[in-house]
C-alpha cells in the first residue's frame, strides 16, 4: 500500500529545507545567476544541513541515517524552489559520496567518505554527459581499456558541476571488451591524476551560478582498484536512476516556483477593471500548470518509491525524468506568458527558470537522491 503521509523524520527535513530556500537561497538567486558565484557564506550554511554527511554510516564519521530516494527527492523539490544552479552546487557532492557509500569497496569507503563528514563543504562531482549531439548513457564515447593492472580512460566530459575545484570526481566510461548492462563502469578520479585536463568553465543558457566544466581524459591511467566496486564492478543502472529521479524532482521544484510566482502575479495584476487571473485563458494556462506540476511529483514518487525497495525502477525513473522535462518547460514557458512584458524582464525571475528549465532535457547525472 502507498502511502503519501511523509513519516514525522520527513515533514521536519522538509520544513527544514524549506525554510532555508525560503530564507536563504531565494533572497540570493538574482544576483548569484548575475555574477555567476554562489556565496560562500551560503555555501557553508547549506553543508551545516547535512544534505550529504546524514547517510554516510557512522563508522566513517556521518550520522548513519538510512538513504532514502523518497526523502531525497523532497528535499531536492525544495532546494530547487529557492534556485536550481544552487541547489545543483549544494548537492553536487553526493555525486561521488553516494555512490561509494552503496557501492564502494571497502577500501573506497574508508578512503573518500570521512573528509565529506567534516564541518567545510567538501566539493565532489561525477562526469557523465558528453559533448555529441547522439549522446547516450548506454553507450558511451569514454572508454575504459584494461593495461597491466590498471584502466586507461580517454574521451571527452561535459556540464560537469564543480568540475574544476571537484576533490573527488566519478567518471562513467564504457569498458572495453564488455557489453549490455556491464559495459559501463564508474572510476575515481583524484586531481592531478596525470591524463585529466580541466576545460575552462562553460557559457550556459542556464545554471549561470553553477560552474559547470568540460573534462578531456587523454590516456588517463588510474590502478583498477580506483574502479567503483572494484573487479565486481557497480550497478550504474541504479545510480542512474538515482539521477533521473533526482532531476525529476529538481523540475519540479523549479515549476513549482514559476506557477506559484506566475498566479500570483495573476491575481494582482488587473486589466480592463479584474485581475487577469480571473480570465478564461489566464486561469485554464495556471490550472494546466497545476495539473502537470502534480502529475511530474507523482511519477517521481513512484520511481522513488520503487528504488527504496530495492526494486528494479529504471521504467519509473525514465518515465518520470523525461514527462518533468518536458513539463517544466512548459511551466516556465506560461509563466513568462502570463507575465506578459514583464515575464522577459531579468528583474521577474520567470526568465531564469525558463532558461534553466530548458535545459533539463540534456541534464543527465547532475544529481544525486
Amino acid at each position: 500500500m502507498i502511502s503519501f503521509q511523509p513519516s514525522e523524520e520527513q515533514r521536519l527535513i522538509v520544513d527544514t529545507v524549506a525554510a532555508f530556500a525560503r530564507e536563504r537561497i531565494r533572497p540570493c538567486a538574482h544576483e548569484a545567476d548575475e555574477t555567476g558565484v554562489v556565496p560562500g557564506d551560503l555555501i557553508e550554511q547549506g553543508w551545516a544541513l547535512g544534505l550529504v554527511q546524514s547517510v554516510i554510516p557512522e563508522a566513517y564519521g556521518g550520522s548513519g541515517d538510512v538513504r532514502s530516494a523518497i526523502t531525497g527527492a523532497l528535499v531536492t523539490e525544495e532546494l530547487a524552489w529557492g534556485d536550481l544552479s544552487i541547489a545543483l552546487h549544494l548537492l553536487a557532492p553526493r555525486l561521488v559520496a553516494f555512490p561509494v557509500v552503496e557501492m564502494g569497496t571497502p577500501e573506497q569507503r574508508e578512503r573518500i567518505l570521512q573528509p565529506y563528514t567534516g564541518a567545510r563543504f567538501r566539493s565532489g562531482s561525477a562526469a557523465l554527459v558528453e559533448p555529441r549531439w547522439d549522446f547516450d548513457p548506454g553507450e558511451l564515447g569514454t572508454t575504459a581499456s584494461r593495461e597491466n593492472g590498471s584502466y586507461v580512460l580517454t574521451g571527452s566530459k561535459c556540464l560537469v558541476p564543480l568540475g574544476a575545484d571537484a576533490a573527488d570526481l566519478l567518471v562513467y566510461a564504457r569498458l572495453a571488451g564488455a557489453a549490455g548492462n556491464d559495459a559501463v563502469g564508474a572510476f575515481l578520479i583524484e586531481p592531478g591524476t596525470p591524463g585529466v585536463n580541466i576545460v575552462e568553465r562553460e557559457q550556459n543558457m542556464g545554471l549561470k551560478a553553477l560552474a559547470t566544466h568540460a573534462i578531456v581524459l587523454d590516456q588517463c591511467r588510474l590502478p583498477a582498484a580506483n574502479r567503483l566496486g572494484g573487479e565486481a564492478g557497480c550497478n550504474v543502472l541504479r545510480l542512474w536512476n538515482h539521477s533521473r529521479v533526482g532531476l525529476a524532482a529538481a523540475a519540479v521544484g523549479v515549476a513549482r516556483a514559476a506557477f506559484e510566482y506566475a498566479r500570483d502575479y495573476a491575481k494582482e495584476r488587473r486589466a480592463f477593471g479584474v485581475a487577469i487571473a480571473q480570465k478564461q485563458a489566464i486561469a485554464f494556462m495556471l490550472a494546466e500548470m497545476a495539473t502537470e506540476i502534480d502529475a511530474s511529483r507523482l511519477l517521481c514518487w513512484e520511481a522513488a518509491w520503487k528504488l527504496d525497495r530495492g526494486e528494479d525502477a529504471t521504467r519509473e525513473a525514465c518515465l518520470a525524468k523525461q514527462y518533468a522535462a518536458n513539463m517544466v518547460l512548459t511551466v516556465t514557458d506560461h509563466a513568462v506568458q502570463i507575465l506578459g512584458g514583464h515575464g522577459y524582464i531579468r528583474e521577474h525571475p520567470v526568465e531564469r527558470w525558463l532558461r534553466n528549465g530548458r535545459g533539463f532535457a540534456v541534464f543527465e547525472g547532475l544529481i544525486m537522491v
